[in-house]
Formats: C-alpha cells, structure tokens, sequence
C-alpha cells in the first residue's frame, strides 16, 4: 500500500535521544526522592508526554512533582543535547526518499515543540521540518496513547487516518497509531518487537523502512 502520510515520532526514530533523556529524568526524579533507574524510566515513561510523569509519581506516592519540574528537566535535557545529540543513523536518508518520491511527511512527537526544535537544530534536521509539518502533544493537550496527537497531524496535513502510516518506537507510540486507525511500523533500535504489540511490521535499521512503507 502506497500511503498518502508518513507521520514520524521524534525521540528514539529522527533523533537518538531516548537514551540521554531517559538518564536525565531517571536521576532527576531520584534526586527529588522518587528513586527511579533508567531501565524504570524507559518503561515507564518512553514515548510519553512529561504529564504522564506528574500523572504516575502522584498516583504512585501521593505527592506532586515541583512547580518548576518541566522547567528543570527540559533545561537539563536541551542543555544535555546541545552536547551530543545525534541523528538516528539513516533518518536524513529517508526523509530524503520521501522527497524525492513527493510522499508528503510530519513530525508528531509527545514532546514539546521546543524540545523538537532544539533536536532538529543539533542534528541538522531541521533541514526536513517546518512549523507546518511540526506536532507536538502541546498542540493537543493529550499524549499518547491516545490518538489524538496522531488524528490532529493528519487533520492538519490534509490526509484521512487510514491513508497515513506512522513510524514509532515505543509501546505507548504505538497503541496510539492503532486507536487512530493507522498503520505503524515499529522501530526496534531500543525497544525489542515483543514489547510493541499490535504494530503491521518491525524494523531495526532506518535503512529498512522505505520497502515498508513505499
């Protein structure tokens, strides 16, 4: 199936920040005596909107996060990529793919809009992505797993859901494509396929996806 939309997650599938943001919060929700290790991090928050944090440490221990959480951790996480935040090896190629064979692409990723920007700029794609081709669950006001994220950026772009396919890496991404009505090819770099249940294929090379999807 040709689809009309490539829709991609961000953190994990165009940038390879799940590992730097992961060891980030993990130490940072510690710190704030909620000790959590990186493994607990990724399964726990990994793909997710930073309210599912509030959402999970208030449900857990009774207690709210401070006021100025999403301030710290966005700071100590930018200023983290800034130092080394790579592309995901292959990405830039197939972006490049989609262009030349005119399939129209966006960006809808759980975190922020200046979290997105900051990535693109690092790693240089922001060469592929402009405000109209951008979404963040900010534009939303719900993360994923819902699909509103998802359903938002196909809206907005113009393609019906069950035309649009989207590329995901972790289990919440993925529930999200699937309450959407769309496709989805799970990216398994670091989460393994028996963890993203419910996806058309897996994939563990960028070099893979576009005799998936085109």
């Amino acid at each position: 199936m040709r689809y009309d939309l490539v829709i991609f997650d961000n953190d994990g599938v165009l940038v390879d920040s799940e590992p730097i943001a992961n060891t980030i919060l993990a130490k940072y929700l510690t710190e704030l005596g909620h000790p959590t290790s990186y493994e607990e991090s990724v399964r726990d928050y990994m793909g997710s909107a930073v309210h599912r944090i509030h959402d999970l440490v208030r449900e857990r221990t009774g207690k709210p996060l401070p006021e100025d959480f999403d301030d710290t951790l966005h700071a100590r996480t930018f200023a983290a990529f800034e130092q080394g935040l790579q592309a995901v090896p292959g990405a830039g190629a197939v972006l490049e793919k989609l262009v030349a064979d005119r399939v129209p692409y966006c960006v809808a990723s759980s975190g922020s809009h200046q979290r997105i920007r900051v990535g693109h700029r690092r790693t240089g794609l922001d060469t592929w992505f402009r405000d109209g081709n951008t979404f963040s669950a900010q534009d939303v006001g719900r993360g994923k797993p819902a699909p509103d994220l998802f359903l938002y950026a196909a809206e907005r772009m113009g393609v019906a859901p069950e035309r649009c396919v989207v590329v995901e890496d972790s289990p919440l991404g993925v529930a999200a494509a699937r309450a959407a009505g769309m496709d989805v090819y799970a990216f398994t770099a670091m989460t393994s396929a028996g963890k993203l249940d419910g996806a058309n294929g897996y994939f563990g090379d960028m070099a893979e996806l576009p005799g998936l999807i085109l």
